[in-house]
């Protein structure tokens, strides 16, 4: 059981709202990350486990806990969410990658939303309509769904061009397949969660913070619609970086983080 109004304190919107103030409240406050799986420790998908990660600690996390943290806040909404896995196709270049991410499907009254809080590298500010439809702008970052013959695909407008974010089949995933994934995504040595670092957060505007080391430098940008600021940092910033970028997260210590003796 979700303390719910933890929830919405965590959030910023204490005195709630619906889907999609849920869900741009929840983007807008707990950032994406992967210090775990990076300093060699496996993500628990236990529902206490997440709350306490999320809400009590103040930490953020990566799309299973995210999404999952979601899906219980919308169910205490009364809405009915089914959890579907989906390959990241997000710069790809053609490779085919596995089913690492985790997205919602969500229905109430009458209406289903595609819900997803979870992909750090630009997570839809608000749910969009579920299924192929028509585009749709959220400050001034430009989204759409597709539909492919297996597939339905997020879609974001990148450079004037529309650029696949990630395809997933319509068909709910039952938890031991998310368990499955998940295990593999913050456990596995070739998992990027693993090997790489990554940490992103949005505001309510829609400017997007990341730290991102998988370029194989260290790398702290700034986005907006208008266009990308990036730097390389030392790596000895990395603490003070996490603690004045992304808000009240909570970071391990600098001896924690492969790379630091």
């Amino acid at each position: 059981m979700l303390d719910f109004d933890a929830y919405l304190r965590r959030i910023g919107l204490p005195d709630g709202g619906g889907i999609a103030e849920l869900h741009r409240a929840h983007v807008g406050s707990i950032p994406f990350e992967n210090l775990d799986p990076h300093r060699g420790l496996g993500v628990s998908l236990a529902s206490e486990d997440i709350e306490r990660k999320l809400v009590a600690e103040r930490r953020g996390g990566y799309c299973f806990e995210q999404n999952l943290l979601l899906k219980a806040a919308l169910e205490e909404l009364g809405a009915e969410v089914h959890a579907y896995l989906a390959r990241v196709r997000w710069r790809a270049n053609g490779a085919v990658r596995p089913r690492s991410h985790l997205v919602l499907r969500a229905r109430r009254g009458g209406e289903d939303w595609h819900a997803d809080v979870g992909f750090g590298l630009g997570t839809p500010l608000e749910p969009l309509p579920w299924g192929a439809g028509d585009e749709h702008e959220q400050s001034g970052w430009r989204f759409r769904i597709v539909r492919e013959p297996h597939e339905l695909v997020l879609q974001t407008l990148d450079d004037g061009e529309w650029a696949d974010v990630y395809g997933f089949q319509p068909l709910p995933s039952p938890a031991v397949d998310l368990e499955t994934s998940n295990w593999w995504v913050s456990t596995h040595p070739r998992s990027p969660f693993v090997s790489g670092l990554s940490v992103a957060c949005q505001d309510g505007e829609g400017r997007r913070t990341s730290l991102c080391d998988w370029s194989g430098k260290l790398v702290l940008a700034e986005q907006t619609p208008a266009g990308e600021r990036s730097q390389e940092v030392e790596r000895e910033l990395l603490p003070r970086l996490l603690s004045e970028r992304f808000g009240p997260l909570e970071s391990p210590s600098r001896q924690d983080l492969p790379g630091f003796g």
